[in-house]
This record gives C-alpha cells, sequence and structure tokens, in this order.
C-alpha cells in the first residue's frame, strides 16, 4: 500500500463512527384559506425575515405526474410545494456550535393541500444548537399559517 493511501485509511480508520439517523417529526399548522394563500403566505412570511427563496420544489406536481409510471394508484396531494432557503445568521449561530450542522442547511417549509385540508409544515431537528432553526421555521409557518 502507498503511504499517502496507507496514511488515508489511518485517518479514516481513527473517525468515530457514525451515529445512526434519528426519526424526525413534522410540525404543521391549518390554512383557513386557499393552497393558493398558503403559498403567497409562506413566501411573505419567508421574504418578511429578509431571507431568499432559493428554490421551490413543486414535488406534488411531480407525485401526479410521475404516479403511474411508478405503479402508484392514489393521488397523494391536491397541491404540494416545497421552499427551499437559508438564514446566514442562524446557519452561522447552529454551525459554530457544531460545524456537522451543516448537514441540516438549506431549510424547508411546505405548504400542502390534501382531501381539501391545507396546511404548512416543517420537520423538527435535534435538541440543542438547531432549536435556533426549528423557531425560525416555526415563526414562518404560523405566519403563513394566518396564526
Amino acid at each position: 500500500m502507498r503511504p499517502a493511501r496507507f496514511a488515508l485509511v489511518l485517518a479514516l480508520a481513527a473517525l468515530p463512527a457514525a451515529a445512526p439517523a434519528q426519526a424526525q417529526e413534522v410540525v404543521t399548522y391549518d390554512v383557513a384559506g386557499s393552497f393558493d394563500d398558503a403559498i403567497f403566505g409562506l413566501e411573505s412570511a419567508i421574504v418578511n425575515r429578509g431571507l431568499v427563496v432559493e428554490f421551490v420544489s413543486h414535488v406534488g406536481e411531480m407525485l401526479e405526474r410521475t404516479r403511474e409510471d411508478v405503479g402508484g394508484t392514489e393521488k397523494l396531494f391536491d397541491n404540494a410545494e416545497i421552499y427551499v432557503f437559508c438564514s446566514a445568521v442562524v446557519s452561522r449561530e447552529v454551525m459554530e456550535a457544531d460545524p456537522m450542522n451543516i448537514a441540516y442547511c438549506p431549510y424547508t417549509v411546505f405548504a400542502a393541500e390534501r382531501e381539501g385540508r391545507v396546511m404548512v409544515g416543517y420537520r423538527t431537528y435535534p435538541d440543542g444548537p438547531m432549536d435556533a432553526v426549528e423557531e425560525l421555521l416555526d415563526g414562518i409557518a404560523k405566519e403563513a399559517a394566518g396564526q
């Protein structure tokens, strides 16, 4: 084995074993209005905090478009979109506490409509420094839901 490769093998062996993934919960808030109201509220709540929507995933359209191709039998959502964004302030805070919190960035909040129920929500994160992210996401979701 070449010296450089041997050094890499030794370095990798010294790393701690990966921690098992923790299940994440989902927090949702019902929206009294339409799906269009929900996505308008969601985008506004993000922008009102000085954040920029980096990407909108039209997951509802994708799931419906590919339903037959993958053997799906039911329509999962009438509408569903995921808003992707980041906060330099909050991201720096949580990554200074633990640089491996990079794994959770960027952040997402979704809006979905299913069987007449319109909701906004987000996934939770591990307790500790990531509580700051959950506080941000919870504020955005509540504002978007009109709560």
